[in-house]
């Protein structure tokens, strides 16, 4: 019997994808290559990567031939911390958002957000994720994934006003809100790649206590913090609840403009 080939696999490199990768690298099923949300979508569109852990909205843009990693995602039930907009003044005045490049997901929710709770529609310019800077040039800055752990730890205080993604969702959906999920070409992966994948979610979950005290060892800050987030924050569940909230998603992004089409969620074995 011949052995499964080996899949190579684009995952997040953020701290909320670890506990999806948990044991991954050492995995002859796998070879396991690490960058941002745009950059898996960016490689799987490629063909560089087999499989990506790629945001939702570029599932909607390369639907066709797609398939989606069943029960895996990263998502939130509310506040999700870590994609945040930053804001100077008053909401309703923003006219330009600088928008971290690492994300694409997380862009489509904001303009989705913005227009249907508050009534804006501003400018977004891509930006990279660097608070700062980006608010140089811009009203408000979105930022997504690590780079937003030191501004709502322990870390400075930016004096701005934000807002988390997640929690905005959940105030006008009622529905979790998914950010990113496996998916590849027909074929890429088969029931045992898929097992796997499954068990490694698992077993993360199981030890987010190490995960965050490692991920505190190579980037300072706080393990309490780090826990805190992993456990409180972020779903790594794809049940009915969650794909309620993809049909959602993809409903108001269809309406918006944001996307061409609704796409059917097609799933591995």
């Amino acid at each position: 019997m011949n052995a499964p080939r080996r899949v190579r696999l684009g995952a997040v490199s953020y701290l909320n994808s670890r506990p999806l990768t948990c044991g991954l690298d050492q995995d002859d099923l796998f070879e396991v290559h690490y960058g941002v949300p745009s950059a898996c979508a960016e490689d799987l569109a490629a063909g560089r990567i087999d499989v990506g852990m790629i945001p939702i909205v570029e599932y909607a843009r390369r639907s066709p031939g797609l398939l989606i990693v069943p029960d895996l995602a990263i998502g939130s039930r509310g506040e999700v911390l870590t994609v945040r907009l930053f804001c100077r003044g008053r909401l309703d005045r923003v006219r330009r958002v600088a928008a971290d490049t690492s994300s694409r997901t997380s862009v489509v929710l904001l303009q989705l957000l913005l227009r249907e709770r508050y009534g804006v529609d501003p400018e977004i310019a891509a930006a990279p994720p660097d608070l700062d800077t980006m608010l140089h040039g811009a009203d408000a800055a979105l930022l997504i994934g690590d780079p937003v752990l030191p501004l709502v730890g322990t870390g400075r205080d930016t004096g701005l006003s934000s807002l988390d993604l997640g929690r905005e969702w959940l105030e006008l959906t009622g529905r979790p809100c998914v950010f990113a999920f496996w998916a590849g070409r027909e074929g890429a992966v088969d029931a045992e790649h898929v097992t796997r994948l499954q068990r490694a979610r698992r077993e993360g979950v199981a030890h987010i206590t190490e995960i965050a005290a490692g991920f505190q060892r190579e980037h300072a800050g706080s393990a309490v913090l780090y826990e805190g987030y992993l456990r409180d924050h972020i779903c790594y569940d794809l049940g009915s609840a969650q794909v309620a909230g993809l049909d959602e998603f993809y409903r108001l992004a269809h309406r918006h403009g944001l996307i061409e089409s609704v796409p059917g969620l097609r799933f591995y074995p």
